[in-house]
């Protein structure tokens, strides 16, 4: 009596199901998979996080211990605090775009800050306990990379500091946005 109730039930949630990507061979062999998914026309409809046996074997261990267990690297000795090239930062794990160096400013703290993100959504913030008294941790949306912190003691008219771990992002020069699949980013650096 129940019987066909419960297959359209089943069919039902079946069918209101989201679609989700499926990972060919090609990627999943590749050591850059994800990055080949957000060269696409619609990168975050297509993420697959990497598993942390992936992850382990493409990332340093600073980078794998930064985005995946909240770590710090230590100020001034980082490869992005003194960068001052034209181009964007993306996420390291999932090639989200985070921030511009358009937004990027002189702190004094040894670590590269931005006056805000490049792409809001893209960013989700969260308190974190770890100091005893609460901040603001910033991680991506997508890879659920920890990235760093935002305080509010920035330049005007925002006044917020996002102060980042080089080693949660990779950099991409002004020059290389389009064959990085990030093209759209150059009319930026239009002047």
């Amino acid at each position: 009596m129940y019987y066909p109730f419960f297959i359209f039930l089943c069919l039902f949630l079946i069918a209101c199901q989201p679609v989700m990507p499926i990972v060919t061979e090609q990627f999943a062999s590749s050591s850059s998979y994800s990055e080949e998914l957000i060269r696409s026309s619609h990168a975050s409809s297509f993420f697959v996080k990497p598993s942390d046996a992936e992850l382990r074997s493409r990332l340093t261990p600073l980078q794998y211990d930064i985005t995946q267990h909240e770590g710090t690297e230590p100020p001034y000795e980082n490869v992005y605090w003194d960068n001052h090239d034209e181009g964007i930062y993306v996420d390291i794990v999932s090639g989200e775009p985070l921030f511009s160096s358009e937004d990027k400013y002189e702190s004094g703290t040894g670590w590269p800050s931005f006056t805000r993100p490049l792409e809001p959504e893209n960013i989700v913030e969260q308190t974190d306990y770890q100091l005893i008294f609460p901040r603001t941790e910033v991680r991506s949306r997508l890879g659920d990379s920890h990235l760093g912190h935002v305080f509010d003691d920035g330049p005007e008219p925002l006044g917020l500091r996002y102060c980042m771990n080089s080693a949660a992002m990779r950099f991409i020069p002004k020059d290389q946005l389009g064959a990085e699949g990030y093209g759209q980013y150059a009319e930026i650096f239009v002047k």
